[in-house]
């Protein structure tokens, strides 16, 4: 589970990204789900874009998406949405520490 901070984080970084992936009409396909699975594996963090004709919510389908490839929504905005997922040979992106966790109080 991600922390605000981490969130926020990768949305500073998401910013930029041009979306890896268009989703369509077609919905979610083993295609896409394939896809995005590489694009996180070697990317760690991933914008996509549902095309005009995608009927779907981005929200609904960046959910799906993030529980069926073990991956965090990041955000969405319009018809774009982000996934972080961490990479196990390809590790790019060092996320922020959460203070509460690692403070010690005595």
């Amino acid at each position: 589970m991600l922390t605000s901070k981490q969130r926020s984080y990768l949305k500073s970084l998401a910013h930029d990204l041009d979306p890896a992936l268009l989703i369509g009409k077609g919905g979610i396909t083993d295609n896409v789900l394939n896809e995005l699975d590489i694009h996180l594996e070697h990317r760690e963090l991933v914008k996509v874009k549902l095309q005009e004709g995608c009927d779907y919510d981005p929200k609904d389908i960046a959910n799906k998406l993030a529980i069926d490839l073990r991956a965090q929504f990041v955000q969405a905005i319009g018809r774009k949405f982000v996934l972080y997922r961490e990479s196990k040979d390809h590790r790019k992106i060092e996320l922020p520490k959460d203070s509460k966790k690692s403070s010690k109080r005595t």
